[in-house]
């Protein structure tokens, strides 16, 4: 009788210290939860959002000068944290000169073809299905070395990066064109230079011309 009076003291004590192990483990998770929360910046609240849809479209084309853009969500949607642009690139045609952000990340994701994203003196090959990171302060560019175009989504973060592309797209590219100018051209030059230094962009275009002539790009 005393016997299976101590096995039973012994199993309640092994369940009590059990738990207590237990809840001493989750204490931890549940401390660094709050303390994530608690530091959160105040721009990442959720204040003025609305739910919105971005309906599908018919695929965006690469356009005369081989390469398009589309915004998808706006920066104002989203208390300044996300925009989103889709964009479509020729055959064998070139991107960006090479450049760097100060406050910027891109996210790329590839909906068709194959995009080759240069960043420093890596060059990645992302087919369609894959994604790609291109953090701040990092020397990156993109093009296509490929005979198909191809199809991608970036996504940026915590900045209006898409005013920066629809003025560079929509407005600058355009009145070259209608000007028969090049980057070079002292006016355009000069767009080019105050719209970098508005949203943070360092670019060594000499790079640019280094890499066209190595994969044979327009």
């Amino acid at each position: 009788m005393n016997l299976n009076t101590s096995d039973t003291s012994r199993r309640v004590a092994i369940q009590k210290m059990l738990l207590a192990i237990s809840g001493f483990s989750f204490m931890p998770s549940m401390l660094m939860a709050e303390n994530q929360a608690s530091t959160l910046p105040p721009s990442f609240t959720n204040d003025g959002l609305k739910p919105f849809l971005v309906p599908p479209s018919a695929p965006l084309e690469p356009g005369k000068v081989g390469l398009n853009i589309r915004t998808l969500v706006r920066s104002s949607q989203t208390n300044l944290q996300f925009s989103s642009v889709e964009f479509a690139v020729a055959a064998k045609k070139m991107g960006p000169a090479p450049h760097l952000h100060k406050e910027l990340d891109e996210l790329m994701f590839v909906v068709e073809g194959t995009a080759s994203v240069m960043v420093e003196d890596t060059v990645y090959e992302i087919p369609a299905g894959g994604w790609h990171l291109r953090p701040r302060n990092m020397s990156h560019t993109f093009f296509n070395n490929t005979n198909q175009p191809f199809r991608a989504i970036d996504m940026y973060f915590n900045q209006n990066f898409e005013d920066y592309l629809e003025e560079l797209y929509y407005k600058i590219i355009p009145d070259m064109i209608a000007q028969k100018a090049s980057m070079r051209d002292p006016a355009i030059a000069k767009r080019m230079d105050a719209l970098h230094a508005k949203f943070g962009i360092t670019e060594f275009p000499k790079q640019r011309e280094l890499i066209i002539k190595k994969y044979g790009l327009w």
